[in-house]
């Protein structure tokens, strides 16, 4: 039962928290519902699960319009394309993985134009590898200062993902570095660059990512099993 997981994850956050001595209620846990039907996105909804989040904007306006839920709160995780951007800006709850400037302006154009700001988060790539998107750790405040000028953004945070390794720990240098990284982004005190979330943490290594400072956590196969087609 979706609802028995959620409840495991919920404790497991508690302890998290209260090893790094912080408020349990400033951790959301974001469902990563990739491939998943939406029935299974409906589930997660009744157990108190709002924020869901995929990586393919045609999965995710599929499942939108299946649950007719206004309340979801739709995160988009996966690297988006900038001719898609269109498809999400009018209700998207906040896109994570930013990591050119062509994006960037792409949704600042499509927000602008329909009169709102869209929440983002900066991709970092703090394992430094060549398969994985996001700007390089040393040019993070460097390119967070090149997007000053878009109005229709606001940069939320930072994302990152860790190495996969079988020790959770092996996660830790990454997301420290990110929580280095957003303060000293937020030294710049930039209007539309407020930093305050760190997105970093999945199924593996969620809690590492909690006790360096995540307040996002990404988790998929905890919640929903394995998947049964790789993606």
């Amino acid at each position: 039962m979706i609802s028995e997981k959620v409840a495991a994850i919920h404790k497991r956050v508690a302890q998290a928290c209260a090893r790094a001595g912080r408020d349990p209620g400033t951790v959301t846990l974001v469902a990563v519902s990739k491939t998943f039907a939406a029935g299974a996105v409906r589930d997660a909804v009744q157990a108190g699960i709002m924020d869901i989040g995929e990586n393919y904007v045609q999965e995710m306006l599929q499942k939108r319009d299946e649950l007719g839920n206004p309340s979801i709160r739709w995160h988009f995780i996966g690297h988006l394309q900038s001719n898609k951007v269109k498809s999400i800006a009018g209700w998207i709850t906040m896109v994570h993985a930013v990591d050119s400037a062509g994006l960037a302006a792409e949704l600042d154009r499509h927000a602008t134009r329909i009169g709102r700001v869209i929440p983002c988060l900066i991709e970092v790539n703090t394992t430094d590898e060549a398969s994985k998107f996001g700007v390089r750790p040393e040019s993070a405040a460097q390119f967070v200062r090149s997007l000053a000028g878009l109005d229709g953004i606001r940069i939320s945070g930072l994302m990152t993902i860790g190495p996969f390794l079988p020790d959770p720990e092996g996660s830790r240098p990454m997301f420290r570095r990110l929580r280095l990284i957003r303060e000293e982004i937020s030294a710049l005190r930039q209007p539309n660059a407020p930093v305050e979330h760190l997105s970093m943490g999945m199924t593996g290594d969620f809690e590492v990512g909690i006790e360096e400072g995540a307040t996002l956590i990404r988790i998929g196969t905890a919640l929903f099993g394995p998947r049964s087609r790789k993606n």
